[in-house]
């Protein structure tokens, strides 16, 4: 699911609005500032790996070796061969030292030296290892020497789980690609669909920027490179959420029904740092993110009513029927909401600008602050819901109603500014919402495979459906939120929640699965599942519309240091070319399966190139920001910029924690997650590849656009995954949907 929508959504916001830049010291400052942030997280996780204990830069290891060095000293073995001796002659001179204690002394300032070093070649050789790629590129089925010689090695080092933490710390940076590998992709991106015309001119438009503009843009990019542990991240999480200014629910947030999947290979897990205490806070030029080391409590939305629960007794986390008690008396609260409590959470859903003159008018001094410091402090968000949603086997329509809902809800039941809403529904169904500024979907799927592993397979439940365990009734009850809300505070109220309701009431939502085959049937076929279904999406999209358009699909780039997402460009000349194939009734069916394997090729290329830091929109992302703080109008990137993604794609990944089988349990079969639609004309796509048989998609876009219809474009998109298996002589499962 990732962050196509929010890529698309904020294209025209990174500017600072209300800033201008004209001077190169300005884009200096602003590279100090962007390393000096950098620089501090890492001194904070090399403080934080010291005090833990995380092998090998932990407290234990250096005493270690501190005492072999120095009774290897006393032995009369001298491991430093002379360098002790060096140091304590070096010593200054001293009554409070003796000649022994001269001697521990050295010996300490040899091994720290030693241990010190040996660090250090432990990170940079780990750091080496990670670095290597090549096993992303390996032909399907084959694999060379040195990939060999790579996977051995990471099974040995991943058998001791204090590593873990070192992997992440040893990741390697972003690197920026070059000005002329990211020209001629872009280039190659946009040649199917532009018009020769069309394409020369930006043809020439991009000489001049590679020749004339790019080069002293690049000079700014390197380097940031250099100072600070990602050229992108942080202006992304910046420029692309935290200025927007445009309501966060549909237009932002996204649902997650989901578990995610992932393979031994390290990946940066810097995001989940902020998973728990984090909030979004609303300014009238750009949001900030409050994030708390810690937090006591949860917030809870029950029938228009707040609630603050704490999550901690006598210094001990609550026991799982201690919280569960906790919940029932919230439930059988009889109380009303007070006047203006019901719909107060509207104003996160509605633009930012609002919020903020309404936070800071009415939520800035007495019980108000206190109740919203509550809500925000907390470590997350939950929402008892009064409906029922989850899917019905043959209730047509279901799954459409379970999107919205965990989307947008009623617009003021969520609160769209919180990491993440659990929500709760009264049939005990579940899932989530989430803000996308600190993390993206994959984060949120490994907390949710976690989250259900755990509650199934290791706390249980009574045969009456209880947690297990006995209740502490001496616990003291839920803490009802006070609010003092005047009449014009109210009116904001009531004023975000109109716009959010017809923000709302204006998402298409097509939910479905498709259980004719799988990933299985696709392997099969010898391509990538993901390379078939993108494959299969633009020929739904073709026979949809009748034209072809740009698409974007979210890749991650967690294998490097504090990596978020890039964008694989996956309307490529091969794709088109198969797709013209498939409804030019004169193609064989031959150069059909050619077709398709070269697109297939294509793309599964391109996916490559974009999680090893090769892609394009980043590059000419970060390249556009310098332009702002330089003052430098590029047409080039201004045209880049203004193009509309009319489909945006992204694979929701399955199973990342293995703690169960899910051949075993099929009932834990996730069904994915979405997010709203991306243009006001276009699609938004999310899919899950759940087991061998089975693939749910989540299709959006707006009731108020002529051109889309969503469940229209998830017929196109059943027929078009029948048709191309049938290309292989792979027809499909009798009697499925």
């Amino acid at each position: 699911m990732a962050e196509a929508h929010q890529a698309v959504a904020f294209q025209f916001t990174v500017t600072p609005e209300g800033l201008d830049f004209h001077l190169s010291r300005e884009a200096v400052k602003q590279l100090y500032l962007a390393g000096l942030s950098s620089w501090k997280k890492r001194l904070v996780r090399a403080k934080n790996s010291f005090l833990t204990g995380v092998y090998p830069a932990s407290p234990s290891s250096w005493m270690v070796v501190v005492l072999a060095t120095a009774g290897s000293f006393y032995c009369q073995v001298d491991p430093s061969l002379g360098i002790i001796a060096r140091i304590r002659h070096c010593l200054p001179e001293s009554q409070l030292l003796s000649p022994e204690s001269r001697t521990v002394v050295s010996a300490a300032i040899f091994s720290t030296g030693v241990w010190l070093s040996a660090v250090l070649l432990f990170r940079q050789t780990l750091k080496l290892l990670l670095s290597y790629h090549g096993w992303m590129f390996e032909p399907h089925g084959k694999m060379s020497r040195r990939t060999k010689i790579w996977v051995a090695l990471m099974k040995v080092l991943s058998v001791r789980k204090p590593l873990l933490y070192s992997f992440q710390t040893s990741l390697p940076k972003l690197p920026v690609p070059s000005v002329e590998a990211t020209i001629t992709r872009y280039l190659q991106s946009v040649r199917p669909l532009m018009d020769d015309e069309r394409y020369g001119k930006m043809e020439a438009l991009a000489k001049e920027f590679k020749e004339k503009t790019a080069p002293r843009l690049q000079k700014y990019l390197i380097l940031k490179s250099w100072w600070t542990t990602n050229y992108v991240s942080d202006w992304w999480e910046e420029y692309i959420y935290l200025r927007g200014r445009s309501p966060l629910m549909v237009n932002s947030n996204y649902y997650a029904m989901v578990r995610a999947r992932g393979d031994t290979v390290p990946m940066c897990s810097y995001q989940s740092e902020r998973m728990f205490n984090t909030t979004r806070i609303p300014g009238k030029e750009t949001d900030t993110l409050l994030h708390l080391v810690d937090s006591k409590h949860l917030a809870v939305y029950h029938k228009g009513r707040f609630y603050k629960v704490w999550l901690y007794y006598g210094g001990q986390v609550l026991r799982p029927r201690d919280l569960e008690m906790q919940f029932q008396r919230i439930l059988d609260d009889p109380s009303p909401p007070q006047p203006g409590e019901e719909r107060l959470a509207a104003l996160t859903a509605g633009e930012r600008v609002p919020w903020a003159e309404a936070r800071a008018r009415f939520f800035s001094h007495g019980k108000n602050k206190a109740s919203l410091d509550a809500i925000e402090r907390a470590a997350f968000f939950l929402t008892l819901d009064e409906e029922e949603h989850g899917y019905v086997p043959g209730q047509e329509g279901c799954m459409d109603a379970y999107a919205k809902s965990l989307l947008h809800g009623q617009c003021y039941d969520r609160w769209f500014d919180k990491s993440f809403t659990l929500v709760v529904y009264k049939n005990g169904k579940l899932g989530a919402n989430a803000e996308h500024s600190w993390a993206d979907a994959p984060i949120i799927g490994h907390l949710w495979e976690f989250m259900l592993a755990t509650d199934k397979f290791q706390l249980g439940y009574t045969e009456g459906g209880h947690c297990l365990g006995e209740p502490d009734t001496l616990l003291a009850p839920p803490q009802r939120l006070q609010w003092d809300i005047p009449q014009e505070c109210r009116a904001a109220i009531e004023s975000s929640y109109r716009l959010a309701k017809a923000l709302a009431d204006d998402v298409d939502f097509c939910c479905f699965q498709f259980n004719r085959f799988g990933k299985g049937l696709i392997k099969k076929c010898r391509t990538s599942p993901d390379a078939f279904i993108q494959i299969s999406l633009q020929l739904a999209h073709f026979r949809d519309k009748g034209c072809f358009c740009l698409t974007y699909e979210a890749s991650m780039t967690r294998l490097f240091r504090e990596g978020r997402t890039e964008t694989v460009r996956s309307c490529t000349a091969e794709a088109t070319a198969f797709v013209r194939s498939m409804v030019d009734a004169h193609q064989t069916r031959v150069e059909r399966q050619r077709l398709f394997k070269l697109a297939a090729e294509k793309h599964q290329q391109m996916y490559r190139m974009a999680m090893t830091g090769a892609g394009i929109d980043r590059h000419l992302f970060c390249l556009y920001v310098v332009s702002r703080y330089l003052g430098v109008q590029s047409p080039f990137l201004a045209q880049v910029l203004s193009e509309p993604w009319r489909l945006s794609t992204s694979q929701t990944p399955q199973q990342q924690l293995k703690m169960f089988d899910l051949n075993k349990y099929p009932d834990h079969v996730s069904t994915g997650g979405g997010f709203g639609p991306v243009a006001d004309d276009g699609y938004g796509v999310s899919y899950i590849i759940a087991g061998e048989n089975l693939i749910t998609f989540h299709v959006s876009s707006k009731f108020s656009s002529p051109e889309t219809d969503s469940k229209r474009f998830g017929r196109n998109i059943r027929q078009a995954m029948l048709d191309i298996a049938e290309l292989f002589d792979k027809p499909a499962e009798k009697g499925g949907k």
